[in-house]
């Protein structure tokens, strides 16, 4: 006689939830084995953009890590707040109240992750641009004494630092040709 499929993974894999009965069949008691199944019912979209079905018209799915980013991208989870913009001074969100609308979507489960969550918040994603903008800069200056003596002479040199200030402000106003002009010079 083969063996049930419950019986099976109970040796090869234990379940966690086990759910047993005897029934009486003459004199012979059978042992009856229950399949344990969950069914969660959840609005786990947050704040859609399209409004959802009726209760009655969803239908139930099974989850698995297999299909995992395909029901997550059809649920579309989204959330969408006004924070407190604690980024950025002079902004104009930041003049309209000090707050920041923040819209985060999550169709991946990629999209949990904290440089996904920082890329679709554009202030965060400017500042982590300019922290990898540092973090580059410092590897550069590892070990090349010429750049690092230039850049301490530009930070100790008030006029330095206008002149730069002055070819970066019309490298970004004059567009492509002040940028080669400007590469130029170096």
């Amino acid at each position: 006689m083969s063996e049930s499929v419950q019986h099976k993974l109970g040796r090869v894999r234990p379940p966690r939830v086990q759910i047993t009965y005897d029934v009486e069949i003459g004199n012979a008691i059978l042992m009856k084995e229950l399949p344990f199944v969950v069914g969660i019912m959840a609005d786990l979209s947050g704040k859609p953009e399209e409004a959802l079905p009726k209760v009655r018209d969803r239908k139930f799915v099974e989850i698995d890590r297999d299909n995992f980013n395909d029901i997550l991208g059809s649920v579309n989870p989204r959330i969408a707040y006004r924070v407190p913009n604690r980024l950025t001074e002079g902004d104009e969100d930041a003049e309209a109240g000090d707050m920041l609308n923040v819209e985060l979507k999550f169709s991946h489960i990629d999209d949990f992750e904290p440089v996904a969550v920082i890329n679709q918040v554009n202030p965060l994603r400017q500042l982590f641009e300019a922290r990898q903008r540092l973090s580059d800069l410092l590897t550069k200056l590892d070990g090349n004494d010429e750049l690092d003596a230039l850049l301490q002479d530009v930070i100790a040199n008030s006029e330095s630092q206008s002149e730069l200030t002055k070819e970066l402000d019309s490298g970004d106003k004059g567009g492509d040709d002040a940028g080669k002009k400007g590469k130029g010079k170096k």
